[in-house]
């Protein structure tokens, strides 16, 4: 080790605090540059979870964590998975949403993050190379922040989105952090709010759009990708207009994802699965519909989709299941604004007596009789009473994801599903939720959580060294899950906890490397599969 004295105590990835041995504050230069207490990994844990606890707030804690982070990664991701479930709506959503909308005001630290401004291409290269520090990095979190879940455009503002994003990665799936990187693409942001705020720390102009945003997009990816030969890159949060069409024109020559485009329709397919396990049903039978048909609800409705046409039938056969309703309605295809992602799904009005008054959700349900009905609107409310009563006259079992999140954007919320179901109703929120009392059972809800997913496809793909991520390993991903469910139990979720997401991620990892392999994408070989995913396993040293 180079670092002595306070620069090595100055170190996030190197420092340990007080747990320094005696040897080694004697080595190091640390001897009376720390209290003379040695304390253990875990009796740092407890101190520093003390501390959280005396915190009054979500945010107040979620401050104090990252300062904890900031100066020694060790202890954070100690805390963080000794008590993950407690901590993930704190270090992530909901509560990374406040922190997003306060980060120029309460900026403090930039977290290893790159900054890349659309004004000034021409310091990508030099910009990546310094906020790498000649770290090997494997794995980078990019976001233009213009379509953060629940409230929109946050520009600059939204490169926590990144930082969060990149923790459950090394929480869940135990991924190094020293080998990750967040990057924020600012590319200037249409809330004027942020615009006029004198503390505001981005680019103070609209969105690009265009040509130049586009070669700003292609000049970060050409250029990170030859700067770190192993990269899995990760987009997260871009705009509707954005996020389908980057994918697009990447994944099939570099290993990429969108955890929008593709997190939730993975988290949302395993949903459905475990939904079909316990009811003892036929994906293929069943009838969908979405509402809320941006990038998040278009890309759930692809994933189903493509997983019934693996599952039997041909592409007609499964598009004709398929229902998308926006703010306008039921999607029509003479309709002037839909997007390539929504073409495939919109209906002919020759379907319908009464086409022209399907403007709404509930009369879509009424016209339409889905069987599955997935909600990622953020309009709060919208699953009523009638709908549900309505689904539970038409099938046994129906199956009601409310994803939409934070909490208070929701389209319903687990307790009234079950109840106005008669408990009949198959449920998966986007927000943690409480198992829900109803006459005699107690049913647990099972939480969409994209985090039950991307992390162990991110591992399972760089153990690997894959050189893309497929259709195939997506829907590994999520068929891996379905060995965690308990389907003989009465209320049982149709996903399995978060309290268990460790164990999750190394499954979904094994199964999509597994994937990999079989497809030939690896490009190293590779003989044990389970040995090369644990191999990739930081291991820190306390």
């Amino acid at each position: 080790m180079d670092k002595k004295g306070y620069e090595l105590l100055g170190d996030p990835f190197l420092n340990k605090g007080t747990a320094f041995s005696a040897e080694e504050r004697a080595a190091y230069g640390l001897t009376g540059l720390l209290p003379p207490h040695i304390d253990t990994i875990e009796e740092q844990a407890e101190r520093i979870y003390q501390q959280m606890e005396r915190k009054s707030s979500g945010i107040e804690k979620r401050r104090f964590l990252m300062e904890v982070f900031n100066r020694n990664r060790r202890l954070f991701y100690y805390v963080f998975r000794q008590h993950i479930v407690e901590l993930m709506p704190t270090v992530y959503d909901p509560v990374i949403a406040e922190s997003i909308q306060q980060y120029s005001e309460q900026f403090i630290n930039p977290q290893e993050t790159a900054y890349l401004s659309i004004d000034r291409p021409e310091e990508i290269e030099e910009t990546l190379r310094a906020a790498a520090g000649g770290r090997e990095i494997r794995l980078i979190v990019a976001t233009d922040a213009e379509g953060i879940l629940g409230i929109g455009d946050w520009g600059t503002n939204g490169a926590d989105i990144a930082v969060g994003k990149l923790m459950v990665y090394t929480a869940a799936a135990g991924i190094d952090p020293a080998s990750v990187l967040p990057v924020m693409l600012d590319c200037g942001t249409n809330r004027e709010s942020l615009l006029r705020d004198p503390l505001y720390l981005g680019n103070r102009h609209a969105r690009v759009r265009g040509k130049a945003y586009d070669d700003f997009i292609d000049s970060f990816v050409q250029t990170a990708e030859r700067l770190f030969p192993q990269l899995y890159l990760h987009f997260e949060d871009f705009g509707r207009p954005n996020a389908a069409p980057i994918l697009r024109r990447y994944q099939k020559t570099y290993p990429v994802f969108n955890d929008d485009c593709q997190g939730t329709g993975i988290i949302t397919l395993a949903g459905l699965l475990g939904a079909m396990k316990i009811n003892g049903q036929r994906l293929t039978e069943q009838t969908y519909m979405c509402f809320g048909a941006g990038t998040a609800g278009a890309g759930i409705t692809a994933r189903i989709c493509r997983e019934m046409v693996e599952q039997g039938l041909s592409e007609e056969e499964a598009r004709a299941r398929f229902y998308l309703v926006d703010r306008q309605g039921l999607l029509f295809d003479d309709m002037g604004d839909l997007t390539p992602e929504q073409k495939p799904f919109a209906r002919s009005r020759s379907e319908f007596d009464h086409a022209d008054s399907l403007t709404s959700l509930t009369a879509a349900v009424m016209a339409v009789k889905p069987t599955i009905l997935v909600g990622t609107s953020t309009m709060p409310g919208a699953f009523t009473e009638t709908i549900v009563r309505a689904m539970a006259s038409w099938c046994d079992h129906p199956i009601i994801f409310p994803l939409s999140n934070p909490t208070e954007l929701a389209e319903a919320t687990a307790e009234d599903l079950i109840r106005w179901s008669d408990g009949r109703a198959m449920v998966a929120t986007g927000v943690p939720r409480d198992p829900v009392s109803y006459r005699g059972t107690t049913y647990e809800i099972g939480q969409a959580n994209n985090a039950l997913i991307y992390p162990g496809l991110g591992l399972g793909s760089m153990a690997v060294d894959a050189r893309l991520v497929t259709d195939e390993m997506i829907s590994a991903a999520a068929h891996a899950l379905g060995a965690f469910l308990t389907p003989e139990a009465k209320g049982a979720a149709v996903i399995p906890p978060v309290a268990r997401l460790t164990e999750f991620s190394a499954a979904v990892a094994v199964a999509v490397a597994e994937c990999a392999v079989k497809q030939g994408l690896n490009r190293q070989p590779v003989s044990d599969v389970k040995a090369a995913v644990e191999a990739m396993v930081w291991k820190a040293e306390y």
